[in-house]
């Protein structure tokens, strides 16, 4: 995909308006003839000029307006359909430029202002200023009949041009002599793809405070290396980015030299200051440059209100039903980089400072939204700093949970402009479930675990253990904030993977499940080993929700540390295990600071189908504790992950082999716990 640019308008429409006579339909007309008509109609039918005869390369219609042959409606509705105003006076004759403020720029303002279009206009104004920004329809003053004078008007229409923002230019042209006709309509198309009011105050002489804010977020993208500073490097990138051409040492050197001289803090150790960039986008508007701006601007994702682009932010992304979305390498090389560059003391960790200074170019931090993202990730034990590993467990977080967030915040940091793709290419579509399933194997990278139990079975600290390294510091801890998802790493046969653990709040013991609720990559049923009426809430889960379904399932008793009791359910946990050919319980408890589980989790994810995953985690273990046992005689000892699928489920429970590995796998089971 090639360099990203926000859209401009697929066409501009021109509406010319002026007294009777002063030569709009003759403009138009020798516009398209190239010589002046000897016959003048009353008024000239609407031309639509071909994009590929425009500067812009942009259809353009030019309407004309007769006040002989149409009514105040129709032009009310013409000046609502039109991007741009041409407002048509004669240099010869006076009292059609004294028009222009007395009649023609209030009905323009009024028209496109409905409330506006009444008696006591300027006290209607001020009511709607009140309540609302007024319309400001672009306009551009256009003096005809050049050739009869000697003389300009030019101070009088800029004297008008100060009192009216909305005029973005003036031009004396002749219909007679073709003198500036190409350059009025020029000028009117320009007023409307690269307008100067959203970008410049003339009044103040300075950039808007909207055009400002932009410019300065563009700044600190670019600012690759951090040091508040664009140096020929980081400049010639930008020229590149913005333009599709580098910038020549020459040229380069003058731009310096043009902001030194006007800007003595503009250039700081030969490379441009903050200030100097500012001075040199307020000095191209300043010289009718403004297309050069909003190359800028719109290559960044802005729209013609300053605004980020929602296609920007939001490209279209289709998800499959059943698939998931995850960082691409790409994504976690430049989220990588970005905190690199932030990290400025080199520790490892953002300081609040370092985290608000990265989060500068947003409108905020993305998870300032979320509780649950800021409390999901490990962080740094000893400052509460967020880490390198935590960073991108949150985001690797935020693009399983909320990928438009995460392509939202991408762009705002500037993925789309130092790649040089849109946000697309940071994010991976995994193949949908359905097909990991009949593979029985994962090609995912992030997993979701969904941990269900009643209340005070422990979960939440089975959850919470999962993002601290030293699990005692949990003990008898009270869990004040409610952490619906806890993220961090596990090592599945020498991969990396990402496992999030979704702690399922269960209010009441009858409550319904929802589906989203149910489906994940791996359900972890957790129940009290030491209170006899815990294990009833799990078993019930498991057959309805969890025994039809292709969802592997673990069960985990906790606090094992303390007397595991006899459960009064009509089967103790083992053997409603061994009866729906689940692995057996496993014992966990904080205590212990074993993490043993949560591999064993995220290896049944990556083996979906599969629920004796467990038996390729232990797999070199049991050829130790077991070749005393000639296990390899049996043929046991194959690495065909097929016929241990088949030993571990039982399938080939008919024979006598898979009758002994069956018992051989639940002893080594036992002797594991």
């Amino acid at each position: 995909m090639g360099q990203y640019t926000a859209s401009q308008r697929k066409n501009v429409r021109i509406l010319l308006v002026g007294d009777a006579g002063v030569g709009k339909t003759s403009l138009i007309l020798s516009l398209v003839s190239e010589e002046y008509p000897e016959e003048v109609p009353p008024r000239a039918e609407e031309i639509t000029i071909p994009a590929n005869v425009t500067p812009e390369q942009v259809p353009t219609s030019i309407v004309d307006f007769s006040a002989v042959e149409q009514s105040e409606d129709a032009l009310a509705a013409e000046i609502n359909k039109a991007h741009v105003v041409c407002i048509v006076y004669a240099v010869d004759d006076d009292d059609t430029l004294d028009r222009i403020t007395s009649h023609w720029l209030p009905l323009v303002r009024a028209k496109c202002n409905p409330s506006l279009d009444r008696e006591g206009d300027a006290e209607a104004e001020a009511e709607g200023d009140a309540q609302r920004e007024p319309i400001r329809k672009p306009i551009v003053l256009v003096g005809n009949k050049i050739d009869l004078i000697e003389y300009s008007t030019m101070d009088s229409v800029l004297a008008i041009m100060e009192d009216y923002p909305e005029i973005e230019s003036c031009v004396e042209c002749s219909a007679k002599t073709l003198h500036n006709i190409s350059e009025m309509f020029y000028y009117a198309q320009k007023a409307v793809l690269h307008p100067t009011s959203p970008l410049y105050m003339m009044e103040e002489q300075e950039l808007t405070s909207a055009c400002k804010k932009s410019l300065v977020r563009i700044f600190k993208i670019c600012d690759i290396d951090g040091d508040n500073l664009l140096n020929d490097y980081e400049l010639n990138l930008f020229q590149r980015r913005c333009f599709n051409t580098p910038l020549q040492p020459q040229i380069l050197d003058e731009v310096k030299a043009v902001i030194q001289k006007n800007v003595p803090d503009g250039i700081y150790n030969d490379a441009v200051t903050l200030k100097g960039f500012l001075f040199l986008h307020c000095l191209f508007i300043q010289r009718g440059r403004n297309e050069t701006t909003w190359a800028v601007l719109r290559r960044f994702g802005y729209n013609d209100q300053l605004e980020m682009c929602q296609e920007y932010l939001r490209p279209p992304l289709k998800i499959p039903p059943g698939s998931s979305t995850e960082l691409s390498h790409r994504g976690q090389q430049f989220l990588i980089a970005v905190f690199e560059r932030y990290d400025r003391d080199g520790d490892g960790a953002l300081s609040p400072e370092e985290h608000k200074m990265l989060f500068s170019t947003c409108p905020a931090a993305p998870w300032s939204y979320s509780t649950d993202i800021r409390k999901s990730c490990p962080i740094n034990d000893t400052t509460g700093w967020v880490t390198l590993h935590g960073w991108l467990c949150r985001w690797t977080l935020m693009t399983l949970i909320d990928v438009v967030k995460t392509m939202e915040y991408l762009a705002y940091l500037g993925f789309n402009v130092h790649e040089n793709d849109s946000q697309l290419a940071a994010i991976h579509v995994t193949r949908e479930r359905r097909i990991d399933l009949a593979k029985r194997q994962s090609s995912r990278s992030v997993y979701k675990c969904h941990v269900i139990g009643p209340k005070g079975s422990g979960k939440t600290g089975l959850c919470r253990g999962f993002l601290v390294e030293d699990m005692h510091k949990l003990i008898g801890k009270e869990f004040k904030t409610n952490v619906v998802n806890c993220i961090n790493s596990v090592q599945v046969y020498g991969q990396e993977k990402h496992l999030i653990l979704r702690d399922i709040d269960v209010r009441h013991a009858l409550d319904p499940l929802q589906p989203q609720e149910v489906n994940c990559d791996v359900a972890c049923l957790v129940y009290d080993s030491s209170n006899p009426r815990s294990f009833e809430y799990v078993a019930r889960i498991y057959i309805k929700y969890y025994a039809e379904s292709k969802i592997p399932v673990m069960i985990v008793g906790t606090k094992c540390d303390m007397d595991e009791r006899r459960q009064d359910y009509l089967m103790q946990p083992s053997e409603f295990c061994d009866k729906y050919k689940l692995l057996p319980p496993h014992l966990f408890s904080l205590k212990t600071n074993k993490k043993e589980l949560y591999t064993k989790l995220a290896t049944m994810a990556a083996f979906p189908r599969f629920q004796a995953a467990w038996i390729l985690f232990y797999k070199h273990r049991l050829v130790q504790l077991w070749e005393s046992a000639h296990l390899r005689q049996f043929g046991l000892m194959t690495e065909d992950p097929k016929l241990w699928l088949k030993a571990g489920l039982g399938v080939a429970a008919a024979t006598m082999l898979g009758f002994i590995v069956l018992k051989t796998i639940s002893a080594a089971g036992a002797h594991t716990r």
